[in-house]
């Protein structure tokens, strides 16, 4: 049996501590698509497209990272029962640091010059590695009992591994200095899709999918390797890699993590399959999500035993599956429950005793996100399929991601609305009582 702890809210931080870093996650998200949309598509679809590199990183620093960053706030204190220092000083800076960061390098990336790598390389590479310090002095304080806690206690130390990686190669970009990209480059990635995004998503799932939709748990001894069944294979392969970059056995050394994730992504796949609220509105982002994993690492398994490389589009395919399947997906699902659970949890606390408080369901509509649940899976198939015609689906597909995440952003800000409503009146809004109403009525 699988030890978990005890969930503490009357810990959890003032919901604008963590909004800060949550409401204007989905507009970087839209913009991300907007600038595939509009940009020169010309070499897509190679990942090392300058196009493809910067709506990559508009997506990671400006959508993900402050909706990771945020969701840490929220989970120390609640989840582990330490509060990460300094979180309510530099929250209101996590979604400007990974704006600003993520423009400077998609305008460096699109051809306008040293200059913006040099900022990015500075803003970004200086809060990150400050934000993972924080976490850490946070995490070494945290009583790891199961893999939630386990991760939310070292998950500062791959977010400082990819920060100062991102730095130096914008660094090397912005005429800084002089490096080796080859090895920079392949820890930058491993650590940031593996060690930062892929375990926190998979250590923080272990809470929120039995907590949210009555997921199976993964087998206890699975989740006894989490996260260090990431780490640890890929520290082994950041060993291999700074020692021989160029042999084969750093070829090989990314193999035994590959095969985990894969492991990982199989069992969550089965676990969310079998979910008991398999009728909630977004409850098939989460299956996506863990085959996007295994698919993922099944291909770049195959892309490191391929003796003479592969194409272009299965590295496509790889990114995708990774950052959109990977990240975007199971980011939107727990968005869509965590905020109005926040939301919910304020305003209970916060309202007297007989005062109404609306079902997380009234704050958000089940039919909208199912709708935007629909909406963004379907740009996901359309950036799969891209690289059938690069030029057009890059339009079709980033105007639709951008919409997506538009809806996704309205959707949080009516919740945030009704929130101050509440808080203004002390009770029911007629708007937000009319829809209570229509909730609890009788289904005929």
């Amino acid at each position: 049996m699988v030890k978990a702890v005890n969930l503490d809210y009357a810990r959890a931080p003032r919901p604008g501590l963590v909004f800060g870093c949550l409401m204007p996650a989905p507009w970087l998200g839209a913009a991300a698509g907007l600038l595939l949309a509009l940009g020169p598509a010309e070499a897509l679809p190679d990942r090392f497209a300058p196009l493809a590199l910067a709506a990559v990183h508009v997506l990671a620093l400006g959508m993900l990272l402050p909706v990771m960053l945020g969701a840490l706030f929220q989970m120390m204190p609640v989840v582990a029962g330490v509060s990460v220092p300094f979180a309510g000083r530099i929250s209101p800076f996590v979604a400007a640091a990974g704006a600003g960061t993520a423009v400077a390098l998609a305008a460096g990336f699109l051809g306008a010059g040293p200059t913006p790598f040099r900022w990015a390389a500075a803003l970004g590479g200086t809060f990150l590695t400050l934000a993972g310090i924080l976490l850490l002095s946070a995490g070494v304080r945290v009583a790891a009992v199961d893999a939630t806690t386990r991760t939310l206690a070292w998950i500062g130390a791959p977010l400082i591994v990819t920060a100062l990686g991102g730095a130096t190669l914008a660094g090397l970009f912005g005429g800084l200095w002089t490096v080796a990209p080859h090895q920079v480059l392949a820890l930058h990635v491993a650590w940031g899709l593996g060690g930062w995004l892929a375990a926190l998503v998979t250590g923080v799932a272990t809470t929120v999918l039995p907590m949210f939709w009555q997921a199976e748990r993964l087998p206890a001894w699975l989740e006894r390797c989490l996260p260090l069944g990431h780490w640890g294979l890929l520290l082994a392969f950041s060993i291999v890699m700074v020692e021989q970059p160029d042999g084969k056995a750093a070829r090989f050394a990314l193999l035994p993590w590959l095969l985990f994730a894969m492991l990982v992504g199989a069992y969550a796949l089965a676990a969310t399959l079998r979910a008991r609220r398999r009728h909630d509105p977004q409850w098939l982002l989460w299956p996506v999500a863990a085959a996007s994993l295994l698919t993922a690492a099944l291909l770049a398994a195959i892309e490191v035993l391929a003796p003479n490389g592969v194409p272009a589009v299965l590295q496509w395919w790889i990114g995708v599956l990774a950052l959109v399947g990977g990240g975007v997906l199971p980011v939107n699902a727990m968005l869509g429950k965590i905020v109005p659970f926040l939301v919910w949890l304020h305003l209970r606390r916060l309202l007297p005793p007989r005062a109404r408080v609306p079902a997380m369901q009234v704050i958000i509509s089940p039919e909208k996100q199912k709708q935007q649940g629909w909406l963004v899976l379907a740009s996901f198939g359309l950036l799969l399929a891209l690289p059938v015609a690069p030029a057009l689906l890059a339009s079709v597909a980033g105007v639709l991601f951008a919409v997506a995440n538009g809806w996704l952003g309205v959707q949080l800000l009516s919740a945030l609305r009704c929130m101050r409503a509440m808080r203004k009146q002390g009770g029911l809004p007629p708007r937000v009582a009319a829809a209570v109403a229509e909730h609890e009525a009788p289904r005929g």
